[in-house]
């Protein structure tokens, strides 16, 4: 079997974490360096396109929608999204690490469709949470995959998202009747209570990372 071969690095900004991009063939696999299990791989993806389409087809007939996704990854969400969306959608993505938004634009895109290139496609190069801070009532579908779930793996800062803080500024950023969905590694009873406590109705499901197998992730749908 062919080995993974590095073509890509980048620095996280404001913690100095180097991310890795690796390739095989046509698998694509994104590590931390210096710990040895994946952030993430090309061929599971069946939790982040779960993602996109639970919440996106609350939204889908709406005149107009816009999206937010946090987290640019590579491409899934995004691509799913546009999937599940008319035409006349406004998706933006907001990435910390500029990188990553060059890897999809490049090779890592084949994986994904190269969802960048659609013309319903803008990218906000920032903090997600700072964008939401500035945008108020503006986002029918706010999509947050910034870390592993609740307790932020590759960034401490991450934690604010998943905050009643974070949580309300998510909350004041949506259109009336909009949605908020978070994707999580795991199950956190913890935070689906702290949804409900800001006054969501709460959904927590269950997902694979590949259609009836690998490992399951939970998407948080709140309304």
């Amino acid at each position: 079997m062919a080995r993974f071969t590095e073509i890509g690095t980048a620095i996280i900004p404001g913690q100095g974490t180097q991310l890795r991009l690796l390739q095989r063939n046509d698998e694509f696999a994104i590590k931390i360096a210096g710990q040895t299990g994946e952030l993430m791989n090309s061929r599971l993806h069946g939790s982040e396109d779960a993602l996109a389409t639970l919440a996106c087809e609350r939204i889908a007939n709406r005149p107009n929608p816009k999206v937010l996704i946090g987290g640019m990854g590579m491409g899934f969400t995004l691509a799913a999204a546009l999937d599940s969306l008319n035409s006349d959608a406004e998706v933006t993505v907001a990435e910390l690490v500029p990188e990553v938004v060059e890897w999809n634009r490049g090779a890592l895109g084949s994986a994904s469709g190269y969802p960048l290139n659609d013309s319903r496609t803008k990218i906000h190069l920032g903090d997600v949470g700072q964008l939401m801070k500035a945008q108020k009532g503006v986002y029918d579908a706010i999509l947050l995959d910034v870390d592993n779930g609740p307790e932020g793996l590759t960034r401490k800062e991450n934690d604010w998202i998943y905050s009643p803080e974070g949580i309300a500024q998510a909350q004041a950023a949506l259109t009336p009747g909009g949605i908020l969905a978070y994707w999580s590694a795991g199950e956190d009873p913890r935070f689906t209570e702290r949804l409900r406590r800001a006054g969501f109705q709460v959904k927590a499901e269950t997902v694979r990372a590949r259609p009836g197998k690998g490992a399951k992730h939970v998407i948080w749908l709140a309304w």
